[in-house]
């Protein structure tokens, strides 16, 4: 099932995520419906939180990337649980990023080229892995939303002050969106 986008401003997007355990009440259906949700939307990731979800579980599918990006091809993850180490020796690299609930905003953002990252699969199974490049920024993209962090949290402030408006605009529910969106009830345009 393809669920709504919850966008910027709405308090969902700030709220803190729950652990998840393997009792989690229809945890398949829940990643199936997120994945059917970023495919719709033509994202490449997309984290519980952003459909309305608490709870840290991502997925993620970079495969569309892998004609710029060759080791992106067949890269496909879902993550629960993910914890992300940094490794501030890496080169950090500053590129564009966009957002399924900040639409229509892109701007630069700096990231680190190699991170560590800990996660359980759907079986939860443990999984360790040292990630570099594209697929780096991409988790740690993702992984922000589980922290309550969203991509324009990281662009200059000067970059900022010049989105103000359509930051503001789009928490009061005045944005185009060519996909099914969730605004914050108290500021929904009328």
């Amino acid at each position: 099932m393809i669920l709504p986008i919850y966008i910027y401003g709405h308090p969902v997007l700030r709220a803190d995520n729950a652990t998840v355990t393997p009792d989690y009440p229809n945890l398949k259906e829940l990643i199936e419906n997120m994945k059917e949700t970023m495919y719709h939307t033509q994202g490449i990731g997309i984290a519980a939180p952003q459909v309305g979800v608490n709870a840290r579980i991502v997925y993620i599918d970079v495969d569309v990337l892998a004609e710029d990006f060759p080791e992106l091809k067949d890269v496909r993850m879902v993550l629960i649980n993910p914890v992300i180490d940094i490794d501030e020796e890496s080169p950090a690299v500053t590129r564009e990023e966009g957002c399924l609930s900040v639409p229509g905003i892109h701007e630069n953002v700096q990231r680190h080229e190699k991170i560590r990252l800990r996660w359980q699969d759907e079986e939860f199974n443990e999984h360790d892995q040292i990630v570099e490049g594209y697929l780096a920024r991409v988790v740690q993209h993702e992984c922000d939303h589980l922290d309550k962090t969203l991509f324009v949290d990281r662009i200059s402030p000067i970059r900022k002050q010049l989105i103000r408006k359509k930051l503001n605009n789009m928490a009061k529910g005045d944005v185009s969106c060519s996909y099914h969106c969730k605004f914050a009830p108290h500021n929904r345009k009328k």
